[in-house]
């Protein structure tokens, strides 16, 4: 039974012919689903609708789908969304369609989607194939079933792989690690032709070094297979004895593995009982190279932050090496 919004007046921008394909069933124009589909976290960008959404229990229905408007003299958009997390609309999709890749989960046990499997290999020790829709938290919690962990991670878990790896994936364990781009072995990625391509730095090495950090550009991830090591099992200590230090200065919290890599999301549930999950974030990358740190210091952190008092913000700094990108 089809969940298209049959009250809805039907968008030129899509063929009507694409009712007679297998995913007819699985598109839905029902104006809810439109608007939380024009929704991200930055909140800054909301006028963009898309003219469907679709919600694919199968990698199938995204080659489908790829491919019925790769073949049309005029293609429409095509966009996947994760969990939302853009701040200027990257994952949009004027007058397209919007693929909905948490939906992928739901069918888990009932076709070939990924999801999450451990393996072990001679050359690349323990590694995770992953569904790309799949949210880190939950990678997190599979793996340590295993007692073992992707090395590299967002400071935020409730993430899809497929998103962070089509930015980079950038937190404090870069400097060592590098960011979770530099952590993939191979993608499953399907191409703007509506082709399922295998890649890895190897094999079609071109669409593997696009697709991560491309921004959705170049294809949409549906499987990637990710570097695993031993999670901690023990807690670290820090040496204090013997230093010089005021007592009732010393700060010390002690959280587990799991508490410190989830950390935020206590953070994101405290602002939202209050209501203050769901404002705009304005928020801004960059990446400073060593050769311009002193002169970035002077111009945003003295003279816009300090002399300006604009500190109602989060800034987070990441040092990183070259070497580990």
């Amino acid at each position: 039974m089809s969940i298209l919004g049959k009250l809805n007046p039907w968008n030129p921008s899509i063929p009507y012919e694409i009712l007679s394909l297998n995913i007819s069933s699985k598109l839905s124009t029902n104006a809810h689903a439109i608007k939380e589909s024009s929704k991200d976290f930055g909140k800054i960008i909301q006028e963009i609708l898309p003219a469907a959404v679709l919600y694919p229990s199968c990698v199938n229905d995204i080659i489908d789908l790829i491919q019925f408007s790769h073949d049309l003299s005029v293609p429409f958009h095509v966009a996947a969304k994760g969990h939302g997390h853009s701040i200027r609309g990257q994952a949009m999709a004027k007058n397209g369609v919007i693929v909905e890749m948490s939906s992928l989960n739901n069918n888990i046990n009932n076709n070939e989607n990924c999801g999450v499997r451990v393996s072990w290999d001679s050359g690349l020790g323990f590694y995770a194939d992953v569904g790309g829709e799949q949210l880190w938290i939950d990678v997190l919690r599979s793996t340590l079933e295993y007692g073992l962990a992707p090395v590299s991670w967002t400071d935020y878990l409730y993430l899809t792989v497929g998103g962070t790896l089509s930015n980079a994936g950038i937190s404090g364990q870069t400097f060592r690690y590098g960011p979770q781009i530099s952590n993939v072995h191979e993608m499953d990625v399907i191409t703007g032709k509506g082709e399922l391509v295998t890649c890895s730095k190897d094999m079609n090495s071109e669409l593997f070094f696009g697709v991560l950090g491309g921004l959705g550009q170049f294809g949409i991830i549906t499987r990637a297979r990710i570097v695993l090591d031993k999670a901690p099992t023990r807690e670290l200590k820090k040496l204090v004895k013997g230093l010089k230090y005021l007592g009732g200065f010393m700060f010390k919290k002690d959280v587990s593995f799991v508490e410190f890599l989830n950390r935020v999301r206590s953070g994101e549930l405290e602002l939202q009982s209050k209501g203050k999950w769901d404002v705009p974030h304005p928020w801004l990358n960059l990446f400073v190279p060593k050769s311009s740190i002193m002169h970035f210091h002077a111009a945003v952190f003295v003279d816009i932050i300090l002399r300006q008092n604009k500190t109602t913000g989060p800034i987070l700094v990441y040092p990183t090496s070259r070497k580990r990108v």
